[in-house]
């Protein structure tokens, strides 16, 4: 059967090819004044309120509300924003002004568009790429990224006049927040700490393979007390270009710069790892002195990629049989089976010694992650450490939830094409768990970091940020 490219895409939300383009919804819009049944122009100036008013940070929620429409008046909410490669992101809703006129997300349902239900944050999280397989991320964290909120008379397809609009710019630095590019030694690096004298909790923050340095993570969690360094590892810089041997005495000399920095409280550091920085992660605490708590997002207990290189010891990569990929019904790339069991004879040397480690592990896993069997991955953690007389990690288990675990409202990256493969990868995930998710465990991580990074004071460092409770409907906690 031929089945055309936009029909592939359409299961995966990569795009939308509905009788309801955005070509139609992002055209010139015209009031219908001589119209008698349309609701424009209004009765009184329609005014969008945010709140906060102006500029928040990315991971925080803002209230937004319409005034000024008619009673009952059906209207489409329309957001977009560009990245700095002018990308095109966009979401857009539905919804019915109350008795009153007045239009608030936090009461109000969305009837339809690229979410449905009460959703006070899903113009963002919904965001969908113009261009299919794009991520949004953030390149240039000291600027803001400027949303555009714009409310149309009526519903699309027959969404009218423009009535209103208002742009929320979302910053990555919180006020007093400083930025400390790092060249020091081999360490490839941006330090990120919080305002104040300090000293401040430590973190190192590494992303996965597709390498770089990413700074996104890291510049808002020192936002909320902690000293954060963003470390790069590969493909940024004099760095390797390929991760073809790690050598752990790289990160060892990232750990002792945190350490030795009059801004770092000592005498410890945590550590923050997603995909194959996860596992890093692990083969640090496993080895290294110095770190008393480590969180990882979706990540595996085994070494993967490449070798890993400490003194005289070298831990092999876990092997992979790149034969069992699959390609989904939408030509994409799933390699969630191609990684061999760790636990076979064969890759026994692969594991990391977790058992080793001085101090607690967080485990964030999406459920619906299809880059590599993170569930299972854990669970082999778990088991392994209480088979050594050691506690057993918090794992965080989220359903509909795919591999790229982002901070709070950035829309779910279901696939995108990998920075080092070239090729349209399957990540997985359903956007409004998948968007929950995120929210507690950003939540999840800097209370596990408060709790064990010999914080003092902990309410008071928590202070400024709105602390969520878990939902234990979404998620599963052991």
């Amino acid at each position: 059967m031929v089945v055309s490219f936009p029909a592939l895409l359409r299961p995966f939300r990569l795009c939308r090819w509905d009788p309801t383009p955005w070509a139609r919804l992002a055209g010139p819009t015209k009031l219908r004044t001589g119209d008698p049944n349309s609701w424009a122009p209004a009765r009184m100036a329609v005014t969008v309120t945010l709140e906060p008013a102006g500029r928040c940070r990315w991971d925080e929620p803002v209230r937004i509300a319409v005034r000024g429409l008619a009673p009952g008046q059906p209207v489409t909410l329309r957001a977009s924003l560009h990245d700095e490669k002018d990308a095109l992101f966009r979401a857009h809703a539905r919804y019915c002004a109350d008795a009153h006129g007045q239009l608030d997300l936090e009461r109000a349902p969305a009837l339809g568009g690229s979410f449905t239900g009460l959703e006070p944050m899903g113009l963002l999280w919904a965001l969908e790429p113009e261009k299919p397989l794009l991520r949004l991320v953030k390149r240039d964290v000291q600027t803001p990224f400027a949303v555009e909120l714009e409310v149309l008379d009526g519903h699309d397809p027959e969404a009218g006049g423009l009535l209103g609009r208002a742009v929320n710019e979302r910053d990555f630095l919180a006020p007093g927040v400083r930025r400390e590019p790092v060249r020091v030694g081999r360490v490839r690096a941006t330090l990120f700490l919080p305002p104040g004298t300090g000293p401040f909790p430590g973190i190192l923050d590494l992303f996965g393979s597709g390498g770089g340095l990413c700074e996104y993570r890291a510049s808002l969690l020192a936002g909320h007390g902690f000293a954060v360094l963003a470390l790069a590892y590969f493909r940024f810089e004099d760095l390797p270009k390929y991760l073809n041997n790690v050598c752990l005495e790289y990160f060892e000399e990232a750990v002792d710069f945190m350490l030795q920095h009059p801004k770092v409280k000592g005498p410890s550091v945590g550590l923050l790892g997603f995909s194959k920085g996860g596992d890093l992660c692990l083969s640090m605490a496993s080895f290294l002195k110095g770190i008393t708590a480590t969180a990882v997002i979706n990540a595996c207990v085994a070494n993967t990629i490449a070798p890993l290189h400490y003194k005289d010891m070298i831990i092999p990569n876990l092997s992979s049989d790149p034969g069992k990929y699959k390609i989904t019904e939408s030509g994409l790339l799933n390699l969630e089976d191609i990684w061999n069991d760790p636990l076979e004879k064969p890759n026994h040397r692969s594991l990391i010694p977790l058992e080793k480690a001085q101090g607690p592990f967080l485990f964030i896993v999406g459920m619906d992650d299809h880059s590599w069997k993170s569930e299972f991955y854990a669970q082999i953690a778990s088991e392994r450490l209480q088979a050594h007389g050691k506690d057993r990690p918090q794992i965080i288990y989220y359903p509909g939830t795919g591999h790229c675990i982002d901070p709070p409202y950035f829309p779910l990256c279901r696939a995108s094409v990998h920075a080092v493969l070239d090729q349209p990868v399957f990540y997985g995930g359903e956007p409004k768990a998948h968007s929950r998710a995120q929210v507690d465990a950003w939540q999840q991580i800097q209370t596990f970091f408060h709790e064990h990074l010999n914080v003092s004071n902990f309410s008071l460092m928590l202070s400024g940020s709105k602390k969520l409770k878990p939902k234990r409907n979404l998620v599963g906690d052991t």
